[in-house]
C-alpha cells in the first residue's frame, strides 16, 4: 500500500531515529490507505478467516487478541458474518502517532447502521492497525 500513496515527512520519534507519522498525511492519502483495510477487515470477518483478518494489525494488538474469543466472535455474530459492502468514511479523527478513521456500516442482514472504527499508525515503516471495531 506505500506505493498508492507518497511517505509521509519523518518525525522525530524521541528515540534518536526518525519515523513516519501517519497524521502527516493528507485525508486522501489516509483514506486510501484505510478503505482497503476497511474491505478486507469486512470480507476476512464475513469468511470468518481469522488469519486474514489480523494478518494487518499491529504486534501489540496481534497479541491481546485472543484467537479462541475471535473465532467465536465469528460463529456466534450474525453482524460479524453479514457485514455489507456498503459503506461510507464519515471522518478522520489525529491524535498523537494514530489516525482514527470512521466509518457508517451496514448489514446485510439486519437493519440499521453501525459505527465502524479503524485505528492507523506505523509500526517498522508499514501502517498497522491498532485497532478496529463496530458500535
Amino acid at each position: 500500500m506505500s506505493s498508492v500513496v507518497s511517505p509521509a515527512k519523518p518525525v522525530s520519534s524521541g528515540r534518536g531515529e526518525p519515523s513516519v507519522n501517519i497524521i502527516e498525511k493528507t485525508d486522501e492519502e489516509i483514506l486510501a490507505i484505510a478503505d482497503p483495510l476497511w474491505r478486507d477487515l469486512v470480507r476476512n470477518s464475513n469468511e470468518s478467516k481469522y488469519g486474514e483478518f489480523v494478518k494487518n494489525f499491529s504486534n501489540s494488538l496481534s497479541r491481546a487478541m485472543n484467537q479462541v474469543v475471535a473465532g467465536h466472535q465469528f460463529a456466534n455474530s450474525e453482524l460479524a458474518r453479514n457485514l455489507s459492502e456498503d459503506v461510507d468514511s464519515l471522518g478522520i479523527i489525529r491524535r498523537g502517532e494514530h489516525v482514527t478513521v470512521l466509518y457508517r456500516q451496514r448489514s446485510s442482514k439486519k437493519e440499521g447502521e453501525w459505527l465502524g472504527r479503524l485505528v492507523l499508525g506505523y509500526e517498522n515503516g508499514e501502517v498497522r492497525i491498532f485497532g478496529a471495531s463496530i458500535f
